[in-house]
C-alpha cells in the first residue's frame, strides 16, 4: 500500500454573509455559543484524506483566519452552500494571492461550477466517489484539475466517521450526523434530488453507532441533528435502525436529544412516530410550502395533498415532537391574496417557528430549467448577493406571473402576523397543549450546553431585549410551567428562538418595504397582452 506524502490541509468553512432565518444570532448569544450548527461536510471529507495528511479546520463564522494559517498550509479546502458563495469566492481570492492551491467543493460548486473557475481544483459531487482521484492527482504533482463524481453512486456504507475532533463543541448549539442521502419525492424547486438522487441511501446501523459512540466518548451531550434530506425516505432501513437507536439511548442515559427533517407523511406511520419518540427525537423540520392544494400539485409536492396537513402536524405533536416548518410565497399558481390562508394554516397547526421565504430559483433544479425555457430567469440568477440578503429579503429571482407587488404584500402580511409577539406566544402555548412528551426523556442530559442558562433567566433576557414581547411571552411561560416541567423546557426553547425571529422578521419586513417602494418608482408596467403571453407559455 502506498504511503502518502505528508501534507498540511487548511479547511475553511465560509461565512454565511447574510443574517438569515437560520442564523439565530441572538438566540446563540443567549446560550453562549457562536453558531447554531457545526460544519459536517468538511469534517467528513477530512476523514477521507490520507492519515499522513494533517488537517486544520477554521470555521470563519466562529474564529478569525490569520496569515499564519496560510503560511502553515500546503493546500486549502473550502466550499459550501449558496448563502456561503460570496465568502467562498473571497477565500479563493485570498488563496490565489497567497500562492496556495485551493480546492473547492460542496453543494453550490457542484450546482454552479462555472462560478468557481478561479479555484485551482474543483471537486464536484459526492466526495466518496471522487476524492481518491483528487488525492492521486495531488500526489503525482498536479496543482489544478476538475474532478466530477458520477451522480448518485457514492456508497455511504463506506463513508468514514467524521473528524469530530476538529470541532470546538463549545462554539455550537448542536452537532450533526448523517444517516441517509436523497429523497424519493420530486418537488420542482428543490435541489436535493439533483445533488443526491431519488433513491435514499443509508449508512449501516453499525456505522451509526460508531459515530454516536465517538461523540459520546468525546464527552458531547445535548442536541444532535440528523441532517438527512428526508429521514424517513427509506422506511425499511429506518425500521431496523430506530429500535436499536432507542435501546442505545436508554443504555447510555439518553445523552442526545435528536432532531431531523422529514416529509409530512411521517404522520401516516404510527409505528415510526412511536419509534422516533422512544429514541428521544424532540423536533422535526417539515417542508409544507403552501396550504393551497393546487399550488402543491403545481410544484410537484403531491404528497402534501393527500391529507389534512394541520391534523398531520398534530399527530407528530402527539408523538412528542415539535414541528418547525418551511413555507414559500411566490409560486405561479397562488391564488389572489394567499396571505390569509397561510396565516390561518400556521395558526391552526400551531407551528411557532415557521420559516416563510420568497421563492428562489436555485441553480440546477426543475424550476430553474422551466423558468429558463420560458425566458423568465433574471440575469445572474445563480449568483448569490454579496452582502446582507437571503431568501427572505432577496427571493424571486425570476419574472413572476402574479404581480410582484401582490406577492411582496402578501409575504409582508404573513410575517407581520405570525411573528407579532402575541401570535407567536399564542402558538407556543397551543403547541404545548398538543405535545405529548411521555415517550421522551423529560430533562436535559448533564453537560447539555442548553442547561447553561436557566429557564427564568432565559425568558427574562428575551423580554428585556424585546420589551414589546414581555406580556405574551411571560404569560405563555407561566401557562406551560403550570402544566408540566417538560413542557416548560420546550416552551423556553421556543421563547429563546424568538430572540432572533422577532427582530429578524422586522428586518425582513423593512427590506420588503424597500422593494415595494422601488416598485412604486418604476414607470414601465407590463401590458395585459405581455402577461397573457407569458401565462400561455407557462401553461403550454
Amino acid at each position: 500500500m502506498n504511503v502518502a506524502t505528508p501534507c498540511n490541509v487548511l479547511m475553511l468553512y465560509p461565512l454565511f454573509l447574510a443574517e438569515s432565518f437560520w442564523s439565530f444570532g441572538e438566540s446563540c448569544k443567549l446560550m453562549g455559543v457562536r453558531r447554531p450548527a457545526a460544519p459536517l461536510g468538511l469534517i467528513t471529507v477530512a476523514a477521507m484524506l490520507p492519515k499522513e495528511w494533517t488537517v486544520r479546520l477554521i470555521d470563519c463564522n466562529t474564529q478569525p483566519l490569520g496569515d499564519e494559517d496560510f503560511a502553515w498550509a500546503d493546500v486549502v479546502f473550502t466550499g459550501g452552500m449558496l448563502p456561503q458563495q460570496a465568502d467562498t469566492l473571497r477565500l479563493i481570492e485570498l488563496c490565489n494571492a497567497a500562492g496556495k492551491p485551493v480546492v473547492v467543493g460542496g453543494p453550490d460548486p457542484t450546482s454552479s461550477p462555472h462560478v468557481y473557475e478561479r479555484a485551482d481544483f474543483r471537486v464536484l459531487g459526492e466526495a466518496e466517489s471522487v476524492i481518491d482521484e483528487f488525492i492521486a492527482a495531488w500526489e503525482s504533482g498536479a496543482r489544478s484539475g476538475l474532478f466530477t463524481a458520477p451522480k448518485f453512486q457514492a456508497d455511504v456504507t463506506k463513508t468514514p466517521v467524521p473528524r469530530f475532533d476538529l470541532l470546538k463543541f463549545e462554539d455550537y448549539l448542536y452537532l450533526g450526523v448523517q444517516y441517509s442521502r436523497g429523497c424519493p419525492f420530486t418537488c420542482e424547486f428543490c435541489d436535493i434530488i439533483e445533488l443526491y438522487g431519488r433513491v435514499p441511501r443509508t449508512k449501516t446501523v453499525e456505522q451509526m453507532f460508531v459515530e454516536l459512540e465517538t461523540l459520546y466518548r468525546m464527552g458531547y451531550r445535548g442536541h444532535l441533528d440528523f441532517v438527512d434530506d428526508n429521514f424517513i425516505g427509506n422506511k425499511k432501513s429506518l425500521r431496523q435502525f430506530l429500535p436499536q437507536l432507542a435501546e442505545w439511548q436508554r443504555a447510555h442515559g439518553y445523552p442526545f436529544e435528536l432532531s431531523t427533517e422529514a416529509s409530512v407523511n411521517l404522520a401516516d406511520d404510527p409505528e415510526l412516530l412511536e419509534l422516533m419518540g422512544a429514541a428521544n427525537f424532540f423536533g422535526i423540520f417539515v417542508g409544507i410550502e403552501s396550504p393551497d392544494p393546487a399550488t402543491l400539485v403545481a410544484m410537484r409536492k403531491k404528497q402534501n395533498t393527500r391529507r389534512n396537513i394541520a391534523e398531520s402536524i398534530h399527530k407528530i405533536y402527539a408523538a412528542g415532537m415539535l414541528v418547525t416548518a418551511g413555507f414559500i410565497v411566490g409560486f405561479d399558481s397562488e391564488k389572489v391574496s394567499m396571505a390569509e390562508a397561510m396565516i390561518d394554516f400556521i395558526e391552526e397547526a400551531a407551528i411557532p417557528v415557521a420559516m416563510v421565504g420568497l421563492l428562489y430559483a436555485l441553480p440546477n433544479t426543475q424550476l430553474t430549467r422551466r423558468l429558463e425555457r420560458e425566458g423568465r430567469l433574471h440575469p445572474g440568477h445563480d449568483l448569490a448577493p454579496t452582502i446582507g440578503a437571503d431568501q427572505c429579503t432577496d427571493g424571486i429571482n425570476f419574472d413572476t406571473l402574479r404581480p410582484l407587488r401582490d406577492i411582496l404584500t402578501d409575504y409582508k402580511r404573513v410575517l407581520e402576523h405570525i411573528y407579532s409577539p402575541a401570535a407567536y406566544a399564542g402558538r407556543v402555548d397551543r403547541l404545548m397543549t398538543l405535545l405529548d412528551r411521555s415517550r421522551q426523556r423529560p430533562e436535559l442530559a448533564e453537560g447539555d450546553i442548553r442547561s447553561r442558562v436557566g429557564a427564568m433567566e432565559t425568558v427574562h433576557r428575551v423580554v428585556t431585549a424585546l420589551p414589546e414581547a414581555r406580556g405574551p411571552l411571560w404569560q405563555t411561560f407561566m401557562n406551560c410551567a403550570k402544566r408540566d416541567t417538560s413542557s416548560a423546557r420546550i416552551a423556553v426553547q421556543m421563547i429563546a428562538a424568538y430572540a432572533h425571529l422577532g427582530p429578524f422578521s422586522r428586518k425582513v419586513i423593512e427590506a420588503i418595504d424597500g422593494r415595494l417602494a422601488a416598485l412604486d418608482d418604476e414607470t414601465v408596467i407590463p401590458t395585459a397582452a405581455t402577461l397573457d403571453t407569458t401565462a400561455a407559455r407557462h401553461l403550454a
